[in-house]
């Protein structure tokens, strides 16, 4: 008798079967998965190598293109006439153009500018201008957008300068030229009368006191006649300006003390306000002092006995101002754009010159003298002066 068989035994081929087909089926998916994944990636890198190529060739124009804007801005700071110095965050020279080098030399790169302007360069007057030898610079400087430097631009100004002062010398000879005739007669007027006090002065039988009035009126008239004289040529030749390191309070001292016996004399009130504090000046001590006495000795000629006389000082930091203000009749609007005029005088006395100096004065040491309009009675002159010498900021 035969024994049957279990029926388990045939069913595990089956089973076997069933999962190596499922097994089949997903890596039959899997595979497409991954092909599609593949496909879908290398549609990504094409796409990113296309992009790449574009970037890579703008890239490639715009370097093409600052080269050839580097090359142009070279070739244009090598033609340019003007010096061009590039300082670093730490004030050092890092680079400059042929110009600067011919003015200072290869030694210049790498040095601090403090150094080179302490070397090179003698502070003037003006703010911002310089002497290098015999070469008058104008350096102007500004930041880089980075704020890690500053470009510097110099300019050689010798030749406006130079103009500039024949300019103004032409001025004052066609002004002299013009009011010759008026010259003349301001001349023969006081020596008619000296001459006329000295004929007095041999007559037989004078008394020792008319002998002494009339010579006293002649030597009156002949002041007079010298104090034109003078005045003219300065006029004419224009104030040299010297390098006198001047205490404003001093120079403020100085003209009150010489003009305060002739306001005490004529009866005006005289009120000096220093407020001059520390302030300093650098320029002609002799010509300042005379352009403040000017000021005042027009003041004086304007106000009545009884009157006022201010004479002030002020300093702010950066420039100096005198004033010199009166309780005299004032200026009339009309005349306000004449009053500095060569020769143009309303007093009988006068030369009309001046104020035409103190403006020249002031103007010499980079200043200048303005009427203050906001005076309701009288009138006050404002002389406006830069205090001390000019410095840069990259010098520190």
């Amino acid at each position: 008798m035969t024994n049957p068989q279990p029926a388990s035994s045939d069913a595990a081929p089956a089973d076997k079967a069933a999962e190596l087909q499922r097994a089949f089926a997903m890596f039959n998916q899997v595979s497409a998965e991954l092909t599609q994944a593949y496909e879908t990636l290398q549609g990504k890198v094409a796409s990113l190598t296309e992009e790449l190529a574009v970037a890579n060739g703008e890239l490639r124009r715009q370097y093409r293109e600052k080269e050839a804007l580097s090359e142009r801005l070279s070739s244009l700071l090598d033609a340019l006439p003007a010096g061009v110095v590039l300082l670093d965050a730490s004030a050092r020279v890092a680079a400059v153009n042929p110009a600067a080098i011919e003015m200072f030399g290869e030694q210049v790169l790498g040095a601090h500018w403090g150094d080179v302007v302490n070397r090179c360069l003698e502070p003037t007057l003006t703010i911002g201008e310089w002497m290098l030898g015999e070469s008058r610079l104008s350096i102007a400087e500004s930041a880089l957008p980075s704020g890690d430097g500053k470009i510097l631009l110099l300019h050689d100004i010798s030749t406006a300068q130079r103009m500039k002062e024949e300019l103004e010398r032409s001025q004052r000879l066609a002004a002299m030229g013009e009011m010759a005739a008026s010259l003349a007669h301001q001349l023969r007027t006081p020596l008619a009368a000296a001459l006329l006090y000295a004929s007095n002065l041999g007559q037989p039988g004078m008394s020792e006191e008319a002998r002494a009035r009339f010579s006293d009126k002649a030597t009156g008239q002949l002041r007079r006649l010298e104090r034109l004289i003078q005045d003219v040529l300065l006029f004419a030749r224009g104030e040299s300006i010297g390098a006198d390191v001047i205490v404003a309070s001093e120079l403020l001292a100085e003209a009150a003390q010489t003009m305060e016996p002739l306001m005490r004399e004529q009866g005006v009130d005289f009120v000096v306000l220093d407020d001059c504090l520390d302030g300093r000046l650098v320029g002609s001590r002799k010509a300042l002092f005379g352009a403040l006495v000017n000021l005042l000795e027009n003041a004086l000629q304007a106000t009545p006995a009884a009157g006022k006389i201010c004479l002030g000082g002020n300093f702010s930091g950066e420039s100096l101002r005198f004033s010199v203000r009166d309780t005299g009749p004032g200026i009339p609007p009309e005349k306000r754009d004449r009053i500095f005029e060569p020769f143009y005088t309303t007093k009988g006395q006068g030369t009309g010159l001046g104020l035409a100096i103190a403006l020249g004065v002031a103007r010499a040491h980079g200043g200048t003298i303005e009427i203050s309009p906001s005076v309701a009675d009288g009138a006050e002159f404002v002389m406006t002066l830069p205090a001390g010498v000019a410095t840069t900021e990259v010098d520190q």
